[in-house]
């Protein structure tokens, strides 16, 4: 039973102070300033294992449900699958991708309660690409996070891109693109931004 003088018990019978009641509400607020996916990854059947599904519109190659986190620790082997998936289709170059897009992937998966694979529009590309896509069009950025194996451009099916990309923002987990006429949205483990 929670009293109003300076001291509190406990069902154990020892006691605290005010002072140590409010180190311990600070402690759980600083827990709710987490950013979303923090929060996400934190709690629920993430714990034990993370999986993704995943299709590269360009080379129709797929991994279903491929598990690339297990008790609190990467699977080599599965990132390994990942990152060749999301090679340079242009130039099949492949590049270790930054795991922290994975779980971001992953956790927009859930929130979107989807059991469809991802569509990769574009994953790892090389500076060769990047500087051909940029030759091609305004919207490619000269140090794309691309480039640093940071950022994918997705799609998913059955889901309406505008939510996709609501959901994406919600995580507030690194940058947000939205392309509605390429029908794709970006998401890169860069600082918080859109566009």
């Amino acid at each position: 039973m929670l009293t109003t003088d300076s001291q509190c018990s406990t069902s154990k019978g020892s006691t605290f102070n005010r002072r140590t009641l409010l180190k311990a509400g600070l402690i759980g607020l600083a827990g709710l300033a987490l950013p979303t996916p923090g929060l996400a990854l934190l709690t629920g059947p993430a714990d034990r294992e993370r999986s993704l599904s995943l299709y590269n519109t360009h080379t129709g190659e797929g991994l279903k449900s491929v598990v690339y986190w297990a008790d609190g620790d990467y699977l080599p082997e599965a990132l390994k699958d990942i990152n060749f998936l999301l090679r340079d289709h242009r130039t099949d170059q492949v590049k270790p991708m930054d795991p922290k897009l994975f779980d971001q992937l992953y956790t927009l998966n859930t929130k979107l309660e989807n059991r469809k694979p991802f569509q990769i529009i574009s994953g790892y590309r090389s500076p060769e690409s990047n500087r051909k896509l940029r030759q091609a069009s305004s919207g490619v950025a000269k140090k794309s996070f691309h480039l640093a194996g940071q950022a994918a451009d997705i799609r998913l099916p059955g889901c309406n891109l505008s939510q996709v990309r609501r959901a994406a923002l919600n995580l507030r987990a690194g940058g947000v693109g939205y392309y509605p006429k390429s029908n794709f949205i970006h998401v890169d483990t860069g600082p918080c931004r859109s566009w």
